[in-house]
């Protein structure tokens, strides 16, 4: 008997805005800039995908896709705005 296997995609499980926030502050505690893009990437699936939230920034949706396959988040500002039409904060703390 064969096993049948389905792709996962972790934006299926991004369904509110406070589950979507704890998923985006853990890729930035990782201090990684790949796994952030990635994870950037994920909630803006999850969200409608990239001409929705594009338009809702004010930028080109080619420009946002780029973005978001770019792994050193040279384009933060961007970023920011992406995260503010997500209702996402970024926030710093100390390091101990």
């Amino acid at each position: 008997m064969k096993v049948k296997t389905y792709p996962y995609d972790s934006a299926e499980f991004l369904t509110d805005e406070e589950t979507i926030a704890e998923y985006l502050k853990l890729s930035l505690e990782s201090g990684d800039a790949q796994e952030i893009a990635q994870a950037m990437a994920t909630v803006v699936r999850a969200r409608g995908g990239v001409p929705k939230l594009a338009g809702e920034i004010g930028i080109d949706p080619d420009s946002l896709a780029n973005l978001l396959k770019d792994s050193d988040l040279a384009a933060l500002p961007i970023m920011l705005k992406l995260m503010n039409a997500l209702g996402i904060r970024l926030s710093a703390s100390k390091v101990a």
